[in-house]
């Protein structure tokens, strides 16, 4: 997969939303490995634009690094508690557009990080869990990179 363009941040944003379609698996993953390595009074959220369900696959792959969803389901954008974000992350072209809809009169950055979907994988099991490694290994690479304060500067897309 190939990583987006980089701009430079001087600080990690204090609140981060990850977005994707249904909330079920690309942004919950995002969710999860943030909260897990990004500072502890950082917020994040993930939704989606429309309604899914949880995906056990999801479940299954965050587990391989230590970390869970816990009870969390998947929520879109109306069901949000908190609607101030200074940033918010697109991983789907469906959820790049509602968020720059949503977005148009905040002073909001909204960035789009190219995410494949591992649903359209087909074969065994282990071939479908392999491409959910993939998305969640590669998120994790981005969160990493571009989010992760680094010498006084956190890099993300543009």
């Amino acid at each position: 997969m190939e990583a987006p363009a980089t701009t430079h941040w001087k600080k990690v944003p204090g609140a981060i939303l990850f977005m994707c379609g249904m909330n079920a698996i690309r942004s919950p993953i995002a969710e999860a490995i943030a909260r897990s390595i990004l500072p502890a009074g950082t917020y994040i959220a993930s939704a989606g634009v429309r309604a899914g369900e949880r995906d056990a696959f999801v479940d299954a792959v965050l587990e391989e690094i230590g970390l869970s969803l816990g009870r969390r389901q998947p929520q879109t954008l109306e069901e949000l508690e908190d609607d101030f974000f200074d940033l918010i992350i697109t991983l789907s072209p469906q959820a790049h557009h509602a968020a720059l809809e949503l977005t148009r009169t905040k002073a909001i950055d909204v960035v789009y990080w190219q995410t494949p979907d591992p649903t359209v994988v087909t074969g065994t099991r282990e071939q479908i869990l392999d491409a959910y490694r993939d998305v969640r290994d590669y998120l994790a690479r981005l969160i990493e990179s571009r989010l992760l304060k680094r010498d006084g500067i956190a890099a993300q897309s543009a």
